[in-house]
């Protein structure tokens, strides 16, 4: 499946901003959520993904929601993915399967009440 291309936002994007909105240091947070530094910071500056651990630390400590952060590390990955030339490769070359017309009768599971 072909998607437009897009410039997605890396929730490492989002977190840094909310952190100079608020005055933030970046290692006095890091400490504050209790991960390491080079790590966050990593994140910070879209080197690392944000890790679903680490964006319910980010959302109990400035309420940013982590499913959201972890939706836009999704779609940054998924379309860093699919800008990847090597990959498209790779898939091109992948022979897709054709659905069946119809599932055979033996196929279907029957609930049992």
């Amino acid at each position: 499946m072909t998607q437009k291309s897009f410039i997605p936002t890396h929730p490492g994007e989002v977190i840094k901003d909310e952190l100079i909105a608020r005055g933030i240091s970046q290692k006095e947070f890091a400490q504050r959520i209790g991960v390491p530094y080079t790590m966050f910071n990593d994140i910070l500056n879209e080197r690392r993904p944000l890790s679903a651990t680490t964006a319910l630390f980010v959302e109990s400590a400035l309420g940013i929601s982590a499913d959201l952060l972890m939706g836009l590390q999704a779609d940054y990955t998924m379309q860093t993915m699919r800008n990847d030339a090597e990959l498209q490769r790779r898939l091109r070359k992948i022979s897709p399967y054709s659905a069946p017309a119809e599932l055979p009768a033996s196929r279907i599971r029957r609930s049992v009440p």
